[in-house]
């Protein structure tokens, strides 16, 4: 095993193991980068120029993980707001349209009918589920992105380089044993 190198910091740690895998909460192996994208970098040695390689995928891989997660949250956000407004409209539908309902609008309480209120309610519903649908296209397009990225680079999380590390040490032990 190699000490950790001097670049490692307090946040992110990268240690370097036997396999020659980075893990930084997600690993990258040595071999991903072409020998061109190595060359192309003049003034640099190789192992700068793999290093900073390294460092531009694991931060495009994070900054993707994080772009999901701002996604996911914002998506359940509207899903929440959306069955409000489903089930407001469910409770105005079966009433009568000259009644008075109450409808909070830039902070305000205004007093409307149930007539003027139910339309605003179900436009804003329908817009929800459109913006809802757009973010969904996203985020999808997003995972497969990041899928991408960590099937070409062959990054792994922290979780899954241990469990390649406790493998390789069992079937080494199996191997030692018979």
């Amino acid at each position: 095993r190699h000490p950790p190198p001097a670049y490692a910091s307090t946040v992110v740690t990268l240690y370097h193991s036997y396999h020659g895998t980075f893990v930084v909460g997600c690993s990258i192996t040595s071999e991903s980068f072409t020998e061109s994208s190595l060359l192309a970098k003049e003034n640099m040695s190789r192992e700068e120029a793999a290093q900073l390689d390294e460092n531009t995928v694991l931060q495009r891989y994070r900054n993707l993980q994080t772009e999901c997660t701002q996604l996911v949250q914002k998506i359940a956000e509207l899903e929440v707001d959306r069955n409000e407004h489903v089930l407001v409209e469910k409770t105005l539908t079966p009433l009568d349209p000259s009644r008075r309902a109450f409808r909070l609008v830039g902070g305000v309480l205004v007093e409307r009918t149930v007539g003027e209120v139910l339309p605003s309610v179900e436009t804003n519903r329908k817009n929800l589920d459109e913006l809802i649908e757009t973010l969904q296209g996203r985020l999808d397009a997003k995972q497969k992105e990041t899928a991408d990225l960590k099937t070409k680079y062959n990054i792994r999380t922290a979780e899954e380089a241990q469990a390649i590390q406790r493998e390789q040490m069992r079937s080494s032990q199996a191997q030692a044993a018979s």
